[in-house]
């Protein structure tokens, strides 16, 4: 049995049953008969079409739907730039002119600020931490208000786990070597270092490669290295850093159309959303198999030159990552409350984390 049927079938049961007693899978409800009719949706991503994890991902969580519904709802997949650019994706799926969308909170802070508390903060919560504060912390149901008045509904649906800080043409050394650099960098990562002295910019993923070719900017963070062995990153950079400060697990996003959603059975209702809970797990175990085997090509088969970040610069972008965070609780009241929920699942899950994990 292929891996991802038997994670469909092993997990779907369960996941299904979870959901419907808990309200941290949605708010919600819908009609309680079942409808046979086959009813169509399109999924717009912000990764570029079949890329592996991500792109891959998105079309996995399509699949789940479909199966898991018995063809009774089936979704249609367009990657970045196929139906709507990258960065696009938020405002296509609030419109309703498609009913699902796949990608990461931080992509919209220019919209939402607070959204960056969804997907990753810098030196903030690992992957499992961000599951437990979204699912069982009170953090979806946060995430959930933040999204409402852009007729969104948000669920986790994938984490890429703990990441790289980037690809630089230049050693760094100091956290002077930071000012004035043009890097590729999203979320509150980017505020960070514009803090420090850089200038972040926001670029899809499949643009980064031919920007950093190019000299339009000088270095760059994307995922780990599963994806950026795939695009290639090696060579338009000489050295790869760690640790990724900015992105200690990213939790991805599957964001529905409040109205699509809503008149949806309510039998399909709990399958996508058990569905995108099974694709969180799902795509979180690929990068945990992937990226030490991509790690060790791009060392042993390219000769990427692997390098830490000094703890010198490390500790002062924490120090101004904390600064920048907390300043979050002041844009309003809402934002306040994500922030506080936030912190205090950070610093409850540390204490056992730091116990448990201390070797």
């Amino acid at each position: 049995m292929k891996r991802r049927n038997f994670v469909a079938a092993a997990g779907a049961a369960s996941l299904l049953s979870a959901c419907g007693q808990q309200q941290d899978c949605g708010t919600a409800t819908g009609s309680n008969k079942s409808s046979q009719k086959t009813i169509e949706w399109s999924m717009v991503t912000t990764w570029p079409p079949g890329f592996q994890g991500l792109g891959t991902g998105a079309e996995h969580l399509a699949e789940l739907i479909g199966k898991l519904s018995k063809g009774r709802l089936k979704v249609k997949v367009y990657g970045a730039g196929e139906l709507v650019p990258a960065l696009q994706v938020f405002d296509a799926v609030s419109s309703g002119s498609v009913q699902i969308g796949h990608g990461a909170s931080y992509y919209w802070k220019g919209k939402l600020p607070a959204a960056s508390f969804f997907s990753a903060v810098p030196f903030g919560l690992n992957s499992q931490q961000m599951n437990g504060w979204l699912l069982k912390g009170g953090g979806l149901e946060l995430w959930q208000e933040l999204y409402a008045p852009y007729n969104l509904i948000p669920m986790p649906a994938g984490n890429s786990d703990m990441q790289m800080a980037g690809w630089f043409n230049k050693e760094i050394n100091s956290i002077d070597d930071l000012k004035g650099l043009k890097m590729r960098i999203p979320g509150l990562g980017g505020e960070v270092l514009k803090r420090a002295g850089g200038n972040p910019e926001l670029i899809a993923g499949g643009e980064i490669f031919s920007a950093l070719e190019m000299g339009r900017i000088d270095a760059a963070e994307f995922v780990g290295p599963y994806n950026d062995l795939a695009f290639g990153f090696y060579k338009a950079a000489k050295y790869y850093y760690y640790p990724g400060w900015q992105e200690p697990g990213t939790t991805l996003e599957a964001i529905i159309n409040k109205e699509a959603f809503e008149a949806l059975p309510s039998d399909l209702q709990e399958i996508v959303k058990a569905a995108c809970l099974i694709a969180n797990e799902d795509i979180l175990a690929e990068f945990t198999e992937k990226n030490s085997e991509a790690l060790n090509t791009l060392v042993e088969k390219h000769g990427v030159q692997v390098k830490r970040l000094p703890q010198a610069v490390l500790d002062h972008l924490e120090e101004i990552s904390k600064n920048l965070v907390a300043e979050q609780a002041n844009t309003n009241e809402l934002s306040k409350r994500i922030y506080e929920s936030y912190l205090a699942f950070k610093n409850k899950s540390k204490v056992w984390k730091d116990m448990a994990q201390g070797f």
